[in-house]
């Protein structure tokens, strides 16, 4: 059997298991022991051993928990709620302020997590019931709720970025860094979005009562408190790390203690806190150290029998396909599998072929390091458009779970259109004007 036979079979065993609804890191990891095996014998069994030493000895991987933990205390906390009452007042009296509000929450929620989830789960369960009951188009604030959250992937310190660091092999400071730019961009295209919708059909997002808004200035400017402790929080962890006085695991460890002073200093650092927030971020670190381990894996395999080499030689060799032409592809290609397939399970299926690929395209990035720092950037954002794309994404089913019975599916999909159509905006600038990403790394190098 041929090694390109082998690498299709690798790759459509790993399709069908993952289509149905095995578990991510059980479905790569039973492929790629399998491949190992039946190829290399009983020596095979080093290949995925020698993997998991290669992820134990990947330090960066030590801040994923802390950052994890770090977003689920502030939920727990209540912190989040917090914010958005401070949100509500400051910005209740402006056309579509609360849902400006909740974009700006979404931002905040980001800089404190890394997870989509976590801002889907705080908007869902405290903003979009506010904004139904103040008389918000359903349509409107789901979609808003479901853009906002995306961005938890995208605005440091975002988990996804340090996944495929791990899986690319490049450093996840300069992801970050590469990430703020983009993510703070697109939360101003949804902003304007929201405002300029306000403007021309106003019965979309009213303004608030004056029930809700009237107290004295100093309840006011108490409320604004809410807003210095995440801002706090966020400056002390990147604030330190950009300016050398930590590095990335420290930094990570400098959020963790700060958030859990936080939420000691506000006297809400109870048992039943800890021990939610505890449980949360074990199970989802694990999850993502065995996907991670499994889809290193996999790519050794996959790499080992020549399929990159096979790919390229396709896509450059036989279709006569431009560097930007095969980037182009790459990303209607994340589209089309973010359809049917969360992150992980993408970036896994990607990696062994475009990561390998990408570093060998002239793109005319002066640093090889740059161009998967970049290509980095771009992964991500589409992540964020497989996050609430239909038929199935996640996204999507976590806001139906979460929503009051009024908002249907058919809203929910309705919802996300003109949030997808800016996140691919924001995809093309960054192809054709890749300094956008790149700017920030640069200047802190």
């Amino acid at each position: 059997m041929s090694y390109d036979l082998i690498a299709i079979l690798m790759f459509a065993s790993l399709m069908v298991l993952l289509m149905t609804g095995q578990r991510v890191f059980a479905a790569i990891g039973f492929v790629a022991a399998g491949a190992a095996l039946l190829m290399y014998g009983q020596g095979g069994v080093e290949m995925p051993f020698n993997q998991a030493f290669k992820l134990f000895r990947w330090t960066a991987i030590v801040t994923l928990p802390l950052f994890i933990y770090m977003g689920y205390i502030m939920a727990q906390s209540g912190i989040a709620e917090d914010l958005y009452r401070m949100f509500h007042v400051w910005f209740g009296r402006m056309r579509g302020g609360l849902a400006i509000g909740t974009v700006l929450l979404m931002v905040m929620i980001s800089a404190m997590n890394g997870l989509s989830v976590a801002g889907m789960a705080i908007g869902s369960t405290i903003a979009l019931p506010e904004m139904l009951r103040r008389g918000y188009d359903k349509v409107l604030v789901t979609g808003v709720i479901q853009g906002g959250s995306s961005l938890g992937i995208l605005v440091p310190p975002s988990v996804v970025m340090v996944l495929y660091g791990s899986i690319a092999a490049q450093p996840v400071d300069q992801l970050w860094l590469a990430g703020i730019l983009p993510g703070l961009f697109m939360a101003t295209l949804f902003i304007a979005y929201i405002w300029l919708r306000a403007r021309i059909d106003p019965s979309l997002a009213p303004v608030a009562s004056d029930e809700d808004l009237n107290m004295p200035l100093v309840d006011k400017l108490r409320l604004l408190r809410a807003g210095i402790i995440p801002i706090a929080i966020f400056l002390a962890m990147t604030g330190l790390f950009v300016a050398g006085k930590t590095n990335l695991h420290e930094s990570a460890a400098v959020g963790a203690t700060a958030a859990t002073l936080a939420a000691l200093v506000k006297g809400r650092l109870t048992l039943a806190v800890l021990h939610e927030t505890a449980k949360k971020t074990l199970a989802i670190s694990c999850l993502f150290m065995w996907v991670i381990l499994a889809a290193l894996a996999f790519s050794s395999v996959f790499d080992g029998i020549g399929a990159v080499r096979a790919v390229e030689a396709l896509f450059i060799t036989n279709w006569h396909l431009t560097p930007w032409q095969v980037i182009i592809m790459m990303q209607v290609s994340f589209i089309i599998l973010g359809m049917f397939f969360d992150d992980t399970a993408m970036l896994v299926i990607v990696a062994p072929l475009y990561v390998p690929l990408v570093k060998i395209l002239d793109l005319g990035f002066d640093n090889p390091r740059d161009q998967m720092i970049w290509f980095g950037v771009l992964y991500t954002m589409t992540c964020q458009i497989a996050y609430i794309t239909p038929p199935f994404g996640y996204n999507l089913f976590l806001m139906r779970g979460l929503a009051p019975k009024e908002v249907s599916l058919r809203d929910i999909y309705r919802s996300i259109w003109p949030f997808v159509g800016m996140m691919a905006l924001t995809i093309g600038l960054v192809m054709a004007f890749p300094e956008i990403a790149m700017f920030i790394p640069h200047y802190f190098r």
